[in-house]
């Protein structure tokens, strides 16, 4: 069976993972670093774990002539960092801070976690190759991942609590204090928000990602591949490959101007905002309803 490359990377989106930057120095002190999602675990013992370079990187030849290289598990807020070394540069360390690993491998700051790494196998993986590396020391901050899924970065939420009574084992002391906490209750609506829209925003047949660029297009002109990239939170390649399927589909033309399609399309989608958000504060008066969006405003505001 032949494979739409596109496509077939595309369905590999549905699949979340973490976000990483992956580090090596060379004896001659050459630092490289890349954004990678291919990063996994192999085996507890020997502690071993692997990701993914394609064969035509720039990088690979001083990954491949380094013995330690480091895994950067990026936070949650450190999309900047992840754009910086998912793009081509000069210099990517320019005015960033690090810190030296094993083998001299850079370790970034501010990270969730860390895993300095002796390189153990290379394997040839089709059109990548594998590094597989023996973990020698690894550090644990705690920080919330940045995650990726549908070409989008994405924020961990975890779970919080059993769907139904009879799965709930916590006392009811624990539900109380639960249900007297802001942030178990954002978790918790943001939770069920996200259930009831992803579904039917998925029924355009267009990902995350791809939704997001076509609303972001539906209010602007004249506006560039770079522009775009700085206005959505997506990696710059998949601002590319994102535009490439929306051109594919129709509903953008080569100058990321709308085609009818295209509006009807976006138009669909707010139309699906809409009603969702119709749906959730259906039951408060509109008063009601602006001084809530004021105070999410403010609360906003005073995080940022």
């Amino acid at each position: 069976m032949n494979f739409d490359p596109k496509e077939f990377r595309r369905c590999l989106g549905n699949f979340a993972t973490g976000v990483t930057v992956i580090t090596a120095k060379s004896s001659d002190g050459t630092q490289v670093g890349v954004t990678a999602n291919s990063f996994n675990s192999v085996s507890l013992d020997p502690p071993l774990v692997l990701w993914s370079i394609v064969k035509t990187s720039s990088s690979y030849t001083v990954f491949e002539n380094s013995d330690h290289f480091a895994v950067n598990i990026l936070a949650a807020d450190q999309i900047d960092l992840s754009n910086n070394f998912a793009k081509p540069s000069d210099d990517k360390f320019a005015n960033i801070e690090t810190l030296s690993g094993v083998g001299g491998a850079p370790l970034l700051t501010n990270t969730a976690a860390n895993f300095q790494c002796k390189k153990y196998q290379i394997v040839d993986g089709g059109d990548h190759w594998i590094m597989i590396g023996k973990v020698v020391e690894f550090a644990n901050y705690g920080r919330s991942p940045l995650l990726y899924v549908q070409g989008s970065y994405a924020g961990a939420i975890p779970f919080t609590g059993a769907k139904t009574p009879a799965q709930n084992v916590a006392s009811d002391k624990t539900l109380a204090l639960l249900h007297d906490s802001a942030i178990y209750l954002m978790h918790k609506v943001l939770q069920k928000v996200q259930e009831n829209y992803l579904p039917k925003q998925s029924s355009t047949g267009l990902s995350t990602s791809e939704a997001r660029l076509l609303l972001v297009l539906s209010d602007t002109t004249g506006i560039t591949i770079e522009d775009l990239a700085n206005l959505v939170t997506i990696p710059s390649v998949d601002v590319v490959s994102g535009v490439e399927s929306l051109k594919s589909f129709g509903v953008i033309n080569n100058d990321l101007a709308l085609t009818e399609k295209g509006h009807d399309m976006a138009e669909r989608l707010w139309a699906i905002s809409d009603q969702q958000q119709e749906d959730i504060f259906s039951n408060l008066k509109e008063e009601e309803l602006t001084n809530f969006k004021q105070q999410l405003h403010q609360l906003l505001t005073q995080l940022t």
